[in-house]
């Protein structure tokens, strides 16, 4: 498979690792948005939200409680954001089910 993300769950492409165990990674982003901003992928692939099922959805709810002691280990008490792209129209561009983790500054209301 040619996917950035397989690669980098699999080693073949450094990244910087804030967090990994035997289903997740979490690295920060090359290009951030925020102070803080990290990406967190399963390293099972699945292209985003719309390829889960009912037996691989459980994932999500493994990266909310991974996303939520990173934001802890980061400092990003006062708040942050967690956000999902699908598709070409949401703004996905690596088609590879990950989150972005957002914070350290105060983020706009706005959402596009």
């Amino acid at each position: 498979m040619d996917c950035l993300f397989c690669k980098i769950a699999a080693g073949e492409i450094p990244s910087t690792k804030v967090y990994e165990d035997d289903k997740l990674l979490a690295f920060k982003d090359i290009n951030p948005q925020a102070p803080v901003h990290i990406l967190i992928i399963p390293k099972e692939h699945f292209d985003s939200v719309d390829a889960l099922d009912e037996k691989s959805a459980p994932i999500v709810g493994d990266i909310m409680l991974v996303a939520k002691k990173i934001a802890a280990e980061q400092g990003l008490k006062d708040g942050y954001r967690i956000i999902t792209n699908i598709g070409e129209n949401g703004g996905q561009t690596v088609k590879h089910l990950h989150f972005h983790i957002l914070g350290g500054v105060k983020l706009s209301e706005k959402m596009c």
